[in-house]
């Protein structure tokens, strides 16, 4: 049985801040809907009003032609409308079946039925393609089996109208088309879908209409045919969008700020060496699973290594802890700014002060020194907040990843590795984070950029390093850089 959603004139307000203003739309049964707009847009909020999360301050929203005020995510489940967020809503130290069932355990008598729960999260894995014991913890899973096992959990919940968020932004191009070809077999079961990415050929690809919002307002509703990327782009931003990228710079001629010499991670990275030098932008290209974020934890000491040289501006180092990276000038923006980048249930000036207490064990002397970090960070970031104290779990996805870029590189350092930099980010804050990266270099920092999405790389980086099976396979200069070069030393068939 597919569900019917219809807002009417809906509301949000936080505090004195209106981010929804009367933003009225319905969607069909079994169609696809990709919803589009820049962070801070207003469709995150909507879709949390749709899944129970949050709730109207004035205005309705219909399911099934009736009224409904959700108190809470189990109401909306109950209806079969589930949300597989962007930023993981997974407990750690359960199982993945304790995962997929959490909430909705399934019972025999007055007792749980462990066994039918590993059975249907079996299926449920099955159908996303993720063959892993259902009895995993999931603090040991990757990020892209994270996700995976959330796509898994909606399922295993016979949802009527799934909203993905950004749902590939971790996942390999295969586990991407198995992920396509389940929505396809929803669809024809008449489940709906709201697909919300920034990736807009997936957009293009996957959907039967597109929804624009802009400053919490619907904007534009067209059918996706009717649309070109470009004219996407364009409607989110609100004018037409230039060219994403900012002019590369000369390859810089100077000695090492980084050298890295037959680096060993156990079972994540073998003999790995490079080099980077001051003002060049050096990118990490490879499938999920290659290696390149383990590489780069053993590097800062967050993983055991087991060998390996490293030298910061020609002197030899032992890096024991990030603390140690950051003392000599090296740091590091995780992946999951959720999970290690952000404190964020702590506001923006508790976020910047705790990176120096974590990283200096000393706090900021005098209030006047951490008032002019905050407003340097958030005029030079653009980071757009109503307050300073606002929580860091309020901001926007791109807001959130502009406040910690903020956070590695205040203090100043001299090689800065971004993981990710714009996973989950739109178009437009993509060409901020890309001109605050360019200024990196320009500044003579040494930019190391690990990414999964090829035009990212060849967009930005004089050289990219491409890894494979935990092994460096080759690393391409900037006349070298392609799609077809990148895909084919990082799948092994060159």
């Amino acid at each position: 049985m597919s569900v019917a959603i219809e807002f009417r004139e809906a509301v949000k307000e936080f505090g004195p801040v209106r981010v929804l203003h009367g933003v009225s739309l319905a969607l069909e049964p079994g169609r696809i809907y990709g919803l589009l707009g820049e962070n801070g847009a207003g469709k995150s909020t909507l879709m949390k009003i749709l899944a129970g999360y949050e709730g109207l301050t004035a205005g309705d929203l219909l399911v099934d032609g009736t009224a409904r005020r959700f108190s809470g995510s189990r109401q909306a489940e109950d209806l079969g409308i589930v949300l597989i967020h962007q930023e993981f809503n997974l407990a750690e130290d359960l199982t993945v079946a304790q995962n997929i069932f959490l909430g909705h355990e399934l019972k025999r008598g007055f007792f749980l039925d462990d066994g039918l729960m590993r059975r249907e999260a079996r299926k449920a894995l099955a159908q996303v393609g993720l063959q892993i014991d259902p009895d995993t913890r999931v603090r040991q899973l990757i990020v892209a089996e994270k996700q995976l096992v959330e796509i898994a959990r909606a399922l295993a919940r016979h949802a009527r109208l799934l909203i993905m968020d950004e749902p590939t932004a971790t996942l390999t191009p295969g586990e991407t088309e198995r992920l396509f070809e389940l929505m396809a077999s929803l669809k024809a079961l008449g489940t709906t879908i709201i697909y919300i990415s920034h990736k807009l050929d997936e957009v293009e690809r996957t959907t039967d209409e597109v929804i624009v919002m802009r400053d919490g307002r619907l904007v534009a509703r067209e059918p996706t045919p009717s649309l070109t990327k470009h004219e996407m782009a364009n409607l989110m931003v609100g004018r037409e969008l230039a060219d994403l990228f900012p002019s590369k710079l000369a390859a810089p001629q100077a000695a090492p700020a980084l050298k890295v010499t037959n680096l060993t991670v156990p079972g994540w990275a073998s003999e790995v060496s490079f080099e980077v030098k001051p003002g060049e932008i050096f990118g990490f290209a490879g499938l999920v699973g290659a290696g390149r974020t383990e590489l780069f934890e053993g590097l800062l000491g967050i993983r055991e290594r087991s060998s390996g040289q490293v030298e910061l501006k020609g002197s030899k180092v032992n890096l024991r802890s990030p603390r140690d990276a950051a003392r000599l000038g090296l740091t590091y923006l995780s992946e999951d700014r959720k999970g290690k980048g952000l404190h964020v249930n702590f506001g923006l000036r508790q976020n910047l002060t705790l990176m120096a207490l974590e990283r200096y064990a000393t706090p900021w002397l005098k209030p006047k020194a951490e008032r002019d970090a905050l407003q340097q960070a958030t005029t030079e970031y653009g980071i757009r907040a109503g307050s300073l104290e606002v929580n860091a779990s309020a901001l926007s996805g791109g807001n959130q990843q502009k406040l910690a870029l903020a956070k590695v590189l205040h203090p100043a350092p001299s090689v800065v590795v971004l993981d990710e930099p714009t996973r989950g980010v739109d178009v437009g804050a993509k060409r901020d984070i890309y001109s605050l990266v360019q200024q990196l270099a320009l500044r003579g920092l040494a930019v190391i950029v690990i990414s999964s999405e090829l035009m990212e790389l060849i967009g930005l980086c004089h050289r990219v390093a491409v890894m494979r099976a935990g092994r460096l396979q080759c690393t391409l200069q900037d006349g070298q850089l392609t799609e077809e070069e990148l895909i084919a030393h990082a799948t092994g068939t060159r």
